[in-house]
């Protein structure tokens, strides 16, 4: 079975960088059913962390963050891409991004189990076109 190489949009939130801020919000976002597609955090100095997310309905995602007051960046894109793991299953599309000297801002790539595997990735605004083209991004 081919992987599948979709065009998402995401959006981010920085919070303090302290234990259970994370969770906070996700629980936010669970109690306002919004059903996430991938979800990364790590820390970005000064005692802030940022919260990537990219949800499958970002209007659900966008009331949530309004009723909680979060300061959320403005939509982006990025790549979600899943398939069958196997030995190489990432290296495949860096590589065809490579080729194309295209630059990869951010990637993350995991096994999902059942031999799956799923990855993000993200690519500057103006390469993202080409980006698109060169996956075959649906």
């Amino acid at each position: 079975m081919a992987d599948s190489v979709r065009k998402v949009n995401y959006c981010y939130l920085k919070v303090p960088n302290r234990a259970a801020q994370g969770d906070a919000v996700l629980r936010e976002l669970r109690e306002g059913g919004v059903n996430l597609l991938a979800y990364s955090g790590f820390p970005v100095g000064k005692g802030k962390a940022q919260l990537d997310f990219v949800p499958e309905n970002m209007a659900a995602f966008r009331r949530v963050a309004r009723k909680n007051g979060w300061r959320v960046s403005k939509a982006k894109k990025g790549f979600l891409i899943t398939g069958n793991d196997q030995i190489g299953a990432a290296h495949r599309h860096i590589s065809k991004l490579g080729d194309a000297k295209i630059n990869i801002t951010a990637a993350d790539a995991i096994c999902a189990g059942k031999g799956r595997y799923g990855m993000i990735l993200w690519v500057k605004p103006n390469n993202y076109a080409r980006a698109a083209r060169v996956l075959k991004a649906k």
